[in-house]
């Protein structure tokens, strides 16, 4: 049975730094073993948007780290920005993808919520399908006033009191969470820098006013182009294609026509291909039998892509757990290696050893992958346990690959903090919080690699014999791994100025590296024994 899939795609005040996005999408990842989609920060709108999937109780982990990362970031007393907010992290919607439902979500929504408000004592609304009035189940009713306004109404306002956490706002704001259908985030640009007439065409597009249902707009002036912001928030009942159109026509009366349009995240496969329906006029279109790729999906067995029979027994999940929006596609090594090859800072050595970490992976489960396609007898007893290692395999080397990622991005938010100007106030708080976090990302390889050599000493003991020295490399590698992301992650925190903490980080780093080596030499017993070489 899959595990349910959840998206969530919270909004932070700040697109300006950063160093910030980075903090927050690297708390995201160490909190839970969640995958990031996409990531993206507005200037204009000083505002950020990630998005990420994973297992509900994971995803709930991986926002309850945003929004704790966001509050300690993020002042709203200095905020500016044209988008409405009212906190830090502005808003925090779950939204059901595969096998997990709306009510599913809001009962997260409001787990959440509770723990924020009890925990982080930041003022917590319940908006849209978890929302606990009527009057709450539209975001632009909560976020009425904006943190300005909310400021006073929160204290003053009985009606304006949060559904969990202080009828106070202090400097992270308040958050709204809830839970949602897919929404389309979609932005059109004008020929003008009349603003003005962005927030007609806007107040004629939208629900609230008159406009489509299922369509919230607003007019602003972003990088000197009037635009029109779009929520589409039920692409089926109102398809993007139908509010572009509807857009173009009020332009007209204007004098003034669309020139470019801009996606916010992510965006449903149908939608796209409604659009293109539409604009092409195809009549009778089925998708499903008219898109190659779609067909491609359904051939005989005969001429099926051909993979390992033991595949099978651990198909990959329909969202790739490495995916990112820096590193999406499949890791090309040639240029990754050209790239160390350089002279930058980035790629490193801790984005070489989570590679390296993420090898040695790949060979355990190459081994239990190979036992389970044997047909001899001896193995039969092992298969099931081989099948539960090959799977724990696959989502190290997931987690090893997103650490190489994630190691640049801590290497440049340190870079990007050091270089905040001496005069911000927060500037040494946000040193320490990028150093603690490039302390953080070799320790969590540590513990991956320790495990994947654990995992070799398994399948060196109960695998094919034939497969004897791949389980040796992948410990030999994985050591190796361990070694060299322990002297990072103590080089990392000896410049922290919390020295209890750097004692503490430093010496779980070389405990790792005394358990990695014993571990290590085990595994090499058990292969040369296997391959009778003792």
């Amino acid at each position: 049975m899959n595990t349910p899939l959840i998206e969530c795609v919270p909004n932070f005040s700040d697109g300006r730094r950063p160093h910030v996005l980075e903090a927050i999408v690297s708390a995201i990842q160490r909190a839970a073993p969640v995958s990031v989609l996409d990531y993206s920060s507005d200037h204009d709108h000083n505002r950020s948007v990630v998005t990420f999937v994973g297992a509900p109780e994971d995803v709930l982990e991986a926002a309850f780290a945003a929004i704790k990362t966001a509050a300690q970031l993020i002042d709203m007393e200095v905020h500016r920005g044209q988008h409405p907010r009212i906190g830090a992290t502005d808003v925090v919607p779950f939204v059901p993808l595969r096998g997990a439902t709306l009510e599913q979500c809001a009962e997260l929504a409001r787990r959440l919520g509770e723990r924020v408000g009890t925990e982080l004592g930041i003022p917590v609304y319940l908006y849209e399908a978890a929302a606990t009035r009527p009057d709450r189940q539209n975001l632009e009713d909560v976020r009425r006033g904006e943190y300005e306004g909310l400021k006073v109404a929160i204290q003053n306002d009985p009606d304006r009191a949060p559904d969990f956490g202080p009828a106070q706002l202090g400097k992270a704001g308040a958050v709204a969470i809830g839970a949602r259908p897919p929404l389309i985030a979609f932005n059109v640009y004008l020929n003008t820098s009349e603003v003005e007439i962005a927030k007609q065409i806007a107040k004629a597009v939208r629900h609230s006013s008159g406009g489509l249902r299922y369509v919230k707009a607003l007019g602003l002036l972003v990088d000197g182009k009037a635009q029109v912001s779009l929520n589409l928030t039920d692409y089926k009942r109102t398809p993007i294609q139908r509010a572009l159109e509807l857009i173009r026509r009020e332009a007209d009366r204007y004098g003034v026509r669309p020139i470019r349009t801009e996606l916010i995240g992510l965006i449903p496969e149908d939608a796209l291909t409604e659009a293109a329906i539409w604009y092409l006029q195809l009549s009778d279109f089925d998708p499903n039998q008219r898109v190659l790729e779609r067909r491609l999906q359904n051939l005989p067995p005969h001429l099926a892509p051909s993979e390992p029979a033991e595949r099978a027994v651990a198909p990959e999940p329909a969202v790739p757990k490495d995916a990112t929006l820096h590193a999406a596609a499949p890791l090309d090594l040639a240029a990754f290696v050209e790239s160390v090859a350089q002279a930058t800072p980035t790629p490193g050595s801790g984005a070489v050893a989570a590679l390296v970490g993420a090898l040695a992976a790949a060979l355990g489960e190459m081994v239990a992958r190979l036992t389970l396609a044997s047909s001899r007898e001896r193995y039969a007893a092992t298969k099931a346990e081989m099948g539960t290692l090959a799977n724990r395999a696959a989502a190290l080397r997931r987690a090893l690959l997103e650490a190489v990622n994630r190691d640049n991005r801590a290497f440049n938010a340190v870079v990007s903090a050091y270089q905040i100007p001496p005069t911000q106030p927060n500037r040494e708080q946000v040193i320490q919080a990028a150093l603690r976090d490039a302390a953080q990302v070799p320790l969590d390889v540590i513990t991956h690699c320790l495990e994947v050599i654990k995992l070799a000493r398994t399948v060196a003991d109960r695998g094919v014999d034939r497969a004897a020295a791949e389980a040796a490399t992948a410990a030999y590698m994985a050591q190796a791994a361990v070694e060299s992301s322990a002297l990072n992650a103590r080089i990392n925190a000896a410049l922290l100025s919390d020295s209890v903490l750097a004692h503490a980080l430093a010496q779980q780093a070389l405990s790792a590296v005394g358990e990695a080596r014993a571990l290590c030499a085990d595994v090499i017993v058990i292969a040369e024994t296997r391959a009778k070489l003792r």
